[in-house]
């Protein structure tokens, strides 16, 4: 599931898994001429750490039947004991138009169940035609994150492990045409970000945190006008570097996600101490660009929002967003050298190496405390990173 614009509840791609009737789908498979069962056992016994007795929810979609029945075997080979749900894509459409919207806030009784059973999650992205849903009314979107909001916190709440496949690159034809590329260029992409050397991503990762974690303040700066501060000291620093760890099902809640593609380093900085303007140069909103978009933070709060152009119907759905979603949220830095964005592309991603993502609204995925129904992150390639005026990111790099 594409993350460019998420709610706190679709962060980790557990909106789609834990209700079919909220996913959405593709008719390109992940799986089409790269995929083999080696990936299936990856994601089971490694990225995910399952031991016997687990209790597992499988998602995905239709298109994907072949990697999800591998999963399952997989996940029962190691003892643990499996559930599998499809998703589509018209059966997200098909919500919107024909159930009425009185069951939007409707206590998600189902999701909530199974938030307090399984104690794993192995999702695999079901893609998404950008656009799918551009012409629902803002006010009903939000109204449906809302009544999944406290579906993600119990899972975190709890620390179930969540993995992930897809991480906004998931390749299917209409994303690689909102990103101007092909959709084998951007299969390539993705394949070489989800078979990166775990154990580099893991060493970078450790380096990015300790550079972190000993920091007072942050910096980030970029040509086209951004410049932003914030307080970092005493701040938790998490990684997803491919693998939920024996030390990171100790810690718990955020340190138990893994995104893959791989490769962030990711924190909320101290409430607040947000300062300064965010400049972006591409924004994804329903599918189309917004190009020009301009953030001023002050006190840790939005107190500006405007762009150049296609700014309404992203503004539409942030007024209709509840409290919290002014909030400076997160900052997530990319450390995988396997995943480039494509030269003369419109392709965003989280993972790039020296790629700042910065966050707006909700954050308790990144280990934050602020439960807004939405979370819109801005991707910020080329920036320059400081922690306290040394550099960590130059340029991008």
């Amino acid at each position: 599931m594409t993350r460019v614009w998420v709610s706190a509840t679709v962060r980790a791609g557990l909106l789609a898994g834990l209700l079919a009737v909220f996913a959405a789908g593709c008719g390109q498979s992940a799986d089409a001429g790269v995929y083999d069962e080696a990936l299936a056992e990856k994601l089971v016994a490694q990225c995910a750490n399952l031991q016997e007795g687990d209790l597992v929810l499988i998602t995905g979609g239709v298109q994907d039947v072949k990697l999800l029945e591998d999963l399952a075997v997989h996940v029962r080979k190691l003892g643990a004991f499996p559930l599998v749900t499809l998703g589509s894509e018209g059966i997200t459409r098909r919500y919107y138009d024909e159930v009425p919207e009185k069951y939007d806030s409707q206590a998600p009784q189902m999701n909530l169940e199974l938030a307090n059973l399984i104690t794993a999650f192995i999702g695999v992205s079901i893609g998404s035609t950008p656009g799918l849903l551009a012409d629902v009314p803002a006010e009903r979107r939000a109204a449906v994150s809302q009544a999944m909001a406290p579906v993600l916190e119990r899972l975190l709440e709890r620390s179930v492990r969540q993995v992930s496949l897809g991480n906004g690159l998931y390749p299917t034809e209409e994303l690689a045409e909102l990103f101007g590329m092909s959709r084998r260029q951007l299969a390539d992409i993705f394949w070489r970000g989800v078979n990166a050397d775990y154990g580099e991503l893991q060493s970078r990762g450790e380096a990015v945190k300790a550079a972190l974690s000993a920091g007072k303040q942050l910096r980030i700066t970029h040509a086209n006008g951004t410049d932003l501060r914030v307080q970092i000291e005493g701040r938790p620093v998490f990684i997803t570097d491919g693998i939920i760890s024996d030390e990171e099902v100790e810690q718990g809640g955020a340190a138990c996600q893994v995104w893959l593609p791989a490769g962030e380093v990711y924190f909320t900085p101290v409430p607040g101490t947000a300062e300064g303007t965010v400049a972006v140069d591409r924004q994804f909103y329903q599918g189309k660009e917004i190009t020009g978009l301009k953030l001023t933070y002050s006190a840790g709060r939005l107190t500006s929002m405007t762009a150049e152009s296609g700014l309404e119907p992203l503004k539409a759905r942030y007024e209709a967003a509840g409290p919290g979603k002014d909030l400076f949220a997160y900052i997530d830095i990319g450390i995988n050298p396997d995943v480039e964005l494509a030269p003369g592309s419109r392709m965003v991603a989280w993972m790039p190496a020296g790629n700042i993502t910065v966050g707006l609204g909700g954050n308790t995925w990144a280990g934050g405390d602020n439960d807004a129904e939405h979370s819109m992150p801005s991707f910020l390639p080329g920036c320059t990173l400081e922690v306290d005026g040394k550099v960590l990111v130059e340029k991008g790099v």
